[in-house]
């Protein structure tokens, strides 16, 4: 694979591959990351990549994000899929643009998670003469949720007559409310076919207090002069999900070519390298990953200088979306024909291509990379009129 920058980060993030393959059992095991594997990835700035330094990260460029979730999720999907929501919830905070919030999101190794739908419940109130709200609510998809220190949920506000208080264009407002790790009940909820190393539990509160400068007013005050700021936050979201697929396919095509040369299918004279079919459908797979691939930074590249020229028109987030659904979708296509190649072999807990494959078909059935995004995209390209809000 080749690197699309000469980020040291990503150089961090390949240092991990062995140990990280190496505990891919304990990992699995567990349901979610060891902690201290959590801790010395954030400690090494994996997990707020996209923060400007005040906020506490190294202000690296989205394809710089995107290499790295990709780099670790070749070693093993869960732990790419966990940095990709910590670095989405820090950008995300960060855009609250508050002094609590700040200080926090300074701390050196802080891992952050959070969920956005809003889920929630919260109404105003006073405590200790702080203004702030009582939050109440469950959250599901609580991806790293487990490791972190901080932890977001949205919520819907609500009146003193617990009627939906809503915005200037009549919509509900959403705020998202980051709550102390102990602050936090975690529900035992996540037993599932992939992506088991995440963590992705339900959560809850009930009546905690949070105060008005650790929340986040729909997508926050973003600071404008800072390109990162201009980036769309679905996008960046989505970012992680492509990335997450791409390595976890790269992946597959390692594990399997492993072996391919060895194995002896039953019944056949040549091993499964030498194999007409196995041959035509590796290189299918290759072609998938690819393309998928090249479209994938091509679009955030094109974003990115978007951002940095000043705006992120509304063709370069369609763009992006496309081509970060393709990329889910063609990687896979790819893991599919891999797993079947490997034929019996794939079916094995001692075969990571069965990981793989769990880990992809998971990861299709995120909202930010669903069918949905082709009619969106779809009508954008057709010249109809169209809502834009979710690119």
């Amino acid at each position: 694979m080749l690197a699309q920058t000469a980020s040291p980060l990503v150089a961090v993030a390949e240092s991990y591959g062995e140990e990280i393959r190496a505990r891919a059992d304990e990992i699995e095991a567990l349901r979610r990351l060891p902690q201290d594997l959590a801790d010395r990835l954030a400690a090494d700035q994996l997990y707020n990549i996209c923060n400007p330094a005040d906020f506490g990260g190294p202000g690296a460029a989205p394809g710089v994000y995107a290499e790295v979730v990709e780099t670790l999720a070749r070693a093993d999907a869960s732990v790419g899929w966990c940095a990709f929501i910590s670095v989405t919830s820090a950008f995300s905070m960060a855009g609250a643009n508050t002094e609590a919030i700040r200080a926090f999101l300074r701390e050196r190794g802080v891992i952050t998670a959070g969920v956005f739908a809003p889920t929630g419940r919260a109404r105003a109130a006073h405590r200790d003469g702080i203004a702030g709200y009582l939050a109440s609510g469950r959250w599901a998809w609580g991806s790293g949720s487990r490791n972190a220190r901080w932890i977001s949920g949205g919520c819907l506000l609500m009146d003193d007559d617990d009627k939906i208080v809503k915005d200037e264009r009549g919509v509900p407002r959403n705020l998202a409310m980051i709550f102390r790790a102990e602050d936090v009940q975690f529900l035992d909820t996540w037993d599932v076919m992939g992506l088991q190393g995440t963590g992705s539990t339900d959560f809850e509160v009930s009546e905690v207090f949070v105060p008005r400068d650790r929340t986040i007013d729909r997508f926050g005050r973003r600071a404008a002069d800072d390109p990162i700021f201009r980036f769309p936050a679905f996008g960046m979201l989505a970012i992680g999900v492509g990335a997450v697929a791409l390595g976890a396919a790269r992946a597959a095509m390692e594990d399997f070519d492993a072996f391919a040369g060895k194995k002896v299918p039953q019944g056949a004279s040549r091993t499964l390298a030498e194999k007409p079919a196995t041959q035509k459908d590796v290189a299918k797979a290759e072609a998938a990953i690819r393309s998928g691939r090249a479209f994938f930074y091509e679009a955030i590249e094109a974003a990115w200088a978007g951002a940095l020229a000043g705006e992120v028109t509304t063709e370069h987030r369609r763009d992006l979306r496309l081509a970060i659904t393709h990329a889910v979708a063609s990687a896979k296509t790819a893991v599919d024909l891999i797993h079947e190649l490997a034929g019996g072999t794939s079916v094995y807990r001692s075969s990571p291509i069965q990981r793989r494959f769990r880990d992809i078909h998971v990861t299709t059935q995120h909202m930010m990379v669903n069918q949905s995004i082709y009619e969106t995209v779809g009508r954008l390209l057709l010249g109809l009129d169209t809502n834009i809000d979710q690119l």
